[in-house]
């Protein structure tokens, strides 16, 4: 189907505006615009309790904040990855997610403020996502949660890092997950699929956007290692359910596509949903699209059903 009309209207506004592209910025200055944009994502009727806090990590403190909503149970745990291309985004971005997936599930919701590139290049993130995984885990208890329910989920690059994280449990003896979501999430980082080509210009996440996080993130020789493209590890099997959620003019689309495919043939339960008329980063846009709500619905309704299995 073409570009959903309000897609269309925003990139419109955005154009108009006549702000360089971010490729043409340095770190510091697209991190700056993107905390200066206004935030898209609505909030819940009632948002969840929500507490920073600093845990150890590898190579110094870690932040993360920490959502528990109003429940008199035991909880699941979701440890959300933000996106941001590895470089720009923080646990502020992805607030109002957050706070819907741990009211909607509903579950204790930790979100990771891992390190950044350039500054802290590969695997740098990784190695925070997966410590604050194995955090969470441990400290089960103290949250108010349950720690053999547990779930990955992150959008973009974080989908990357979920993706990544739910491996190394499986290879390095981590926490047993039971699902994970990865929302148009990047699993190949040689970008050789072909909605790369084909949605490379005009949908907001551009090629040239891409090789500006890339290079910023990871050397080129690195990028078809199995430890950084999900999309290049040879056995998936044994990995958690997944929903893989993608965007129709998204150019990571087909590789978010493909990789849930290949999970199912390793015998992975994994669903791919694509959303028609919609660009990279509508997940967080349900202000203004619909798709974004609809998104939103999906996730939480597939996180219910993984880690309330009794419909607790």
């Amino acid at each position: 189907m073409p570009l959903d009309e309000r897609v269309k209207t925003m990139l419109d506004q955005m154009a108009a505006l006549g702000q360089p592209p971010i490729h043409e910025l340095s770190p510091q200055e697209a991190r700056a615009n993107r905390r200066e944009t206004a935030a898209l994502g609505l909030y819940p009727e009632t948002p969840a309790n929500a507490e920073d806090r600093r845990i150890p990590g590898p190579a110094g403190e870690v932040g993360v904040r920490v959502y528990r909503p109003e429940a008199a149970e035991m909880l699941p745990i979701v440890v959300f990855l933000h996106g941001g291309g590895w470089v720009i985004g923080d646990i502020e971005s992805h607030d109002a997610v957050c706070h819907q997936l741990a009211t909607r599930v509903p579950a204790v919701v930790v979100s990771v403020d891992y390190r950044l590139a350039p500054e802290h290049r590969y695997p740098a993130a990784l190695e925070d996502c997966y410590a604050a995984t194995l955090w969470a885990h441990r400290h089960a208890g103290e949250l108010g949660a349950d720690a053999h329910r547990m779930a990955v989920a992150g959008d973009s690059a974080g989908g990357n890092l979920s993706a990544l994280v739910a491996l190394r449990c499986r290879d390095e003896g981590g926490p047993r997950l039971a699902f994970q979501l990865l929302v148009y999430p990047a699993t190949d980082l040689t970008c050789s699929f072909p909605s790369h080509v084909e949605n490379g210009q005009g949908y907001l996440l551009t090629s040239d956007a891409m090789a500006w996080f890339l290079d910023h993130y990871i050397d080129e020789r690195e990028r078809t290692s199995p430890g950084a493209s999900p999309h290049f590890v040879e056995d998936l099997s044994g990995l958690p359910p997944a929903l893989v959620i993608t965007a129709e003019f998204d150019p990571l689309r087909d590789e978010g596509e493909a990789y849930a495919e290949r999970l199912r043939a390793a015998g992975v339960p994994a669903t791919s949903t694509r959303y028609p008329g919609m660009i990279h980063a509508f997940f967080h846009m349900d202000a203004v699209l619909p798709q974004a709500g609809r998104a939103i619905d999906e996730a939480a309704t597939a996180l219910r059903a993984a880690l309330h299995p009794t419909g607790s």
